[in-house]
């Protein structure tokens, strides 16, 4: 069964009637609930009422539909972007664009499930590397191959917050004939300056070929968007299919206020300088304490317990003391490696933090963990 909301995300949440410290939702810069992010929602609403009930290549195109891409192009530094109305439609729409019957994708084996489907769509050979092993790439990409060659990789990996070594992908791409497409869901608002991004953290914007990336994280909003050449989206437009065959493009107020997220932060980093403070003290109590982290270097900060009943309980004691972090296990993390995923946000005061680190120390010890 799920757990109920009874008030918006942010650090402080109403779920299933409690009061309770929030440590699992991606709401990474706590934009979600920000004033101006709402007013910008309402005022969207009152301009153009509530849904499209068209396709955007019909009639469901809102001029702020133009003014968030326009916008969004000029966060990332590229040429143009396209916004679906989810980061799941993103991928999907997209890969089947890139390739097809008779070409080759490399993908690493803890890409998102959005890139395993658009894999599928595409009807390409997928060949699935190791996690983040270079030298099984290399040589997956050097046994011949007709048709395109297209490397697909999230920059930073959900459930465990590490990062993907992109410079190293971007010249394997290179030097062996491919297109390089990079998620960065968990990458926008987060990495490089100003949050624009895994990308531009790497200096690698004229190494990628394409990206694809989120506005329902940091961003507050919903939707997804793919960014790259005005050429190539231009092609896209009228092809990928999770675009063209929606009557419900992102409704105009969630694209507002994703338009008023990326306006906030494009020229104050004040949000996503806190974010880092928070993850830093943050990750420090864990290591400190001697508990398991893994290899995270990002906000997705993963306590590793190992079994699944354990990851439960670990939750679950943990929400009788006010914090919730969700327990993340087999499937969705291989067996053996479950673990408590703790989100880290820059609306998380420092006591918030305190107290979310004293409960889990505090347990883990009573559990034998550590």
């Amino acid at each position: 069964m799920y757990r109920t909301l009874y008030s918006p995300q942010g650090a402080h949440i109403n779920l299933d009637g409690r009061d309770i410290i929030n440590m699992a939702s991606n709401n990474y810069l706590g934009l979600a609930n920000d004033p101006d992010l709402v007013a910008a929602a309402k005022a969207a609403i009152d301009t153009y009422g509530v849904g499209p009930s068209a396709s955007r290549n019909i009639v469901g195109n809102f001029a702020v539909h133009d003014e968030l891409e326009e916008a969004l192009a000029k966060f990332k530094g590229v040429e143009a972007v396209l916004v679906f109305n989810s980061g799941v439609a993103a991928n999907t729409g997209v890969i089947p664009v890139l390739v097809g019957k008779g070409d080759t994708i490399y993908s690493d084996e803890l890409n998102h499930g959005s890139i395993i489907d658009g894999c599928r769509l595409s009807r390409a050979t997928v060949k699935v590397y190791p996690h983040m092993d270079l030298a099984a790439l290399e040589e997956m990409l050097k046994e011949p191959t007709d048709g395109k060659k297209l490397l697909v990789a999230d920059a930073v990996f959900s459930m465990d917050g590490d990062l993907a070594p992109l410079p190293e992908m971007a010249a394997l791409a290179e030097k062996y004939g491919a297109m390089f497409m990079v998620d960065d869901a968990h990458g926008d608002g987060v990495m490089g300056p100003y949050g624009k991004g895994t990308v531009e953290h790497f200096h690698l914007r004229d190494k990628v070929t394409v990206e694809t990336g989120s506005l329902s994280k940091a961003f507050g909003a919903a939707g997804g968007f793919v960014a790259g050449s005005k050429a190539f989206i231009e092609e896209l437009r009228p092809k990928a299919r999770s675009f063209i065959f929606t009557a419900s493009p992102l409704a105009p107020c969630l694209t507002a206020a994703a338009l008023a997220a990326i306006q906030k932060i494009a020229d104050d980093d004040t949000l996503v300088t806190r974010l880092w403070e928070n993850r830093a003290y943050f990750a420090k109590r864990m290591e400190d304490a001697g508990l398991n982290i893994g290899s995270t270097v990002t906000p997705v900060i993963p306590v590793i317990v190992g079994d699944a009943e354990k990851a439960e309980e670990l939750s679950a004691r943990l929400y009788e003391k006010g914090v919730y972090a969700q327990a993340i296990k087999f499937p969705v993390v291989p067996r053996g490696t479950a673990r408590l995923r703790i989100m880290i946000s820059a609306a998380h005061s420092k006591a918030d933090l305190e107290k979310a680190a004293d409960a889990i120390i505090e347990i883990t010890k009573e559990m034998g963990i550590i």
